[in-house]
């Protein structure tokens, strides 16, 4: 049987994005979300939540400390000189190596303020994922998975994907395609031992801003037998958006948002008998 979660990522970005994902939800082709803790418009997502007219949605913790402001007190190692997170490129330099006790001292502050924010709200948290895929990363991976512990978080995501042919691809993508899985497949071992779940596969990493909305059905074929996660990046753009999230509400997230609620999907789910489904709870 295949199984396959259809998680979209940022929520709390932005107003305009987080209008795409709720229509993708109301349309019924996204059951998972991902909740971006320090996100500017956090207040409008969690509004959107509770006022959502479908059940069977579940919610996770978008784990950030590359962009935007802290949840927590400040920090030395994982700020710069602004008070913010120092970005992509150097974030990730810096998660790299084996993290020392301070810098893992404030990765368990953040990322605990971040899940107990999503907590407190009043969201059930089924499970942990990473912006910019950062709980994959060496310096993190074992305060997660103790910090999904500590929360009662019973899943989280493996960016592990096979470099399969879905057309071509820039070379930066195939590159961090390549880069994600590696580390993700490290962090496969060390969340199992640790007892969090993760999916059987992974499918996202390579279709960002290019889901197979021409060829859906070939997709659907092509995933293997187990449960799947496929991450997507639906949402409305906004030229009007500034600040470290401007990105996140442009013209390629309603491509996405097009390719998932034109009605082709779910007529390709139909006819190959996949089964859409959130986050299952443990022992479903």
């Amino acid at each position: 049987m295949k199984q396959l979660i259809v998680n979209a990522d940022d929520l709390g970005a932005g107003e305009a994005r987080n209008a795409g994902i709720f229509e993708a939800i109301e349309a019924g082709s996204v059951t998972s979300v991902s909740i971006l803790p320090n996100g500017p418009a956090l207040e409008d997502a969690l509004r959107g939540i509770r006022a959502l007219r479908l059940t069977g949605v579940s919610f996770g913790v978008h784990f950030n400390i590359s962009e935007g402001k802290p949840i927590a007190a400040a920090s030395r190692c994982i700020l710069g000189s602004d008070g913010c997170f120092r970005g992509k490129r150097r974030t990730q330099s810096l998660l790299l190596g084996r993290a020392n006790s301070e810098l893992e001292k404030e990765i368990r502050k953040e990322l605990s303020a971040q899940i107990m924010l999503i907590q407190d709200a009043g969201i059930q948290v089924d499970h942990l994922d990473g912006h910019q895929h950062v709980h994959v990363l060496p310096a993190v991976v074992r305060a997660a998975a103790e910090a999904a512990n500590t929360h009662g978080i019973s899943w989280v995501r493996i960016p592990e994907e096979p470099c399969l042919d879905f057309g071509e691809r820039s070379s930066q993508v195939m590159e961090e395609a390549c880069f994600f899985s590696q580390h993700a497949s490290a962090a496969r071992v060390l969340y199992d031992a640790m007892g969090i779940h993760a999916t059987d596969h992974f499918r996202g990493l390579l279709l960002k801003g290019e889901l197979p909305a021409e060829t859906w059905l070939d997709f659907l074929e092509s995933i293997p037998v187990g449960l799947t996660e496929l991450m997507v990046h639906p949402g409305r753009a906004d030229a009007a958006a500034s600040g470290p999230f401007a990105g996140f509400s442009t013209a390629a997230r309603e491509k996405e948002l097009a390719a998932l609620t034109d009605g082709r999907f779910l007529a390709a789910l139909l006819k190959t008998g996949v089964s859409l489904i959130p986050y299952p709870d443990i022992g479903d």
